[in-house]
């Protein structure tokens, strides 16, 4: 069990895109059972990510789910955003390794 962190604010579109793939990778390469909860709490009718209440709620309660996870994931190819290193420090603070990965974004013409 994992928690998946990759960038999600910005360029949504690309970035759901690079969760979806980088899931894919934990699962597919990695034999892991990953949450990348800001894909799953970002899901129309569930919670609004352009409200700062609300992304809020959404990063804390993604970030619980991390007292139950043997290691935090984070796929960096765009970069560490301020929503991963939230995810960062918490897992720190907790004792939870934290592992760095790289899919090669620039490899497949999407970088940026």
């Amino acid at each position: 069990r994992v928690i998946l962190e990759s960038p999600y604010a910005g360029d949504i579109t690309r970035n759901v895109d690079y969760a979806r793939r980088c899931l894919r990778d934990a699962i597919v390469n990695h034999n892991e059972a990953p949450l990348a909860s800001h894909l799953l709490y970002t899901q129309p009718g569930v919670l609004d990510d352009a409200d700062p209440t609300e992304r809020a709620l959404g990063i804390e309660v993604g970030l619980w789910w991390g007292r139950l996870a043997e290691a935090t994931i984070c796929y960096a190819d765009y970069g560490i955003s301020a929503g991963m290193q939230q995810g960062i420090d918490r897992a720190v603070r907790e004792g939870r390794p934290v592992v760095y990965r790289y899919i090669g974004e620039e490899q497949h013409g999407v970088g940026g």
